[in-house]
């Protein structure tokens, strides 16, 4: 094995440590099931989010997921995946996908980490305010969808309509 093949194969300080220390000076609650997975739960302007980490120190990757608290009816489940593909479209960082088994829409990422020697509190919180951002610009578009009687184009395309000034 060659030095940079040896430097690169070091294993990445387990960023699930961080996040505890960030959550416990921020008293969040939070579950960590074990020293790889970790649980936190948020309220936003719409609804309650399930944030949840995994460290795969063997993949050197932090998977994130970000779950809203709704529930889609199986009858609705054919049209939330296709506007979870018009909402994909319009994503830079992330996406979104529809758990089969639960049927609620969740923002997953992952973060590859090989070669990267330590984890700050800011790129931990960008990875988690990204998501809730996206959760929240999103979220209508769901709601269009399933009690609005909108097509998924037309839920997307509410949910992004710009709003100025106040009412």
């Amino acid at each position: 094995m060659t030095a940079l093949m040896v430097a690169t194969a070091a294993s990445a300080p387990n960023p699930l440590d961080v996040l505890e220390a960030m959550f416990t000076s921020n008293e969040w609650p939070f579950e960590r099931s074990d020293e790889d997975e970790m649980v936190v739960e948020t309220t936003g302007g719409w609804c309650d989010y399930r944030m949840f980490f995994a460290w795969r120190e063997d993949l050197h990757a932090l998977y994130f997921t970000c779950t809203f608290d709704i529930k889609i009816p199986r009858e609705k489940r054919r049209g939330v995946s296709e506007l979870v593909v018009s909402i994909n479209e319009k994503m830079w960082l992330g996406h979104f996908d529809l758990c089969s088994d639960e049927g609620v829409p969740t923002f997953r990422h992952t973060l590859p980490t090989r070669g990267v020697k330590n984890f700050s509190v800011e790129q931990l919180e960008d990875l988690m305010d990204i998501a809730l951002a996206e959760c929240e610009r999103f979220y209508p578009a769901f709601q269009f969808l399933l009690w609005g009687g909108y097509s998924p184009e037309e839920a997307v395309a509410a949910a992004l309509i710009d709003c100025r000034g106040e009412a």
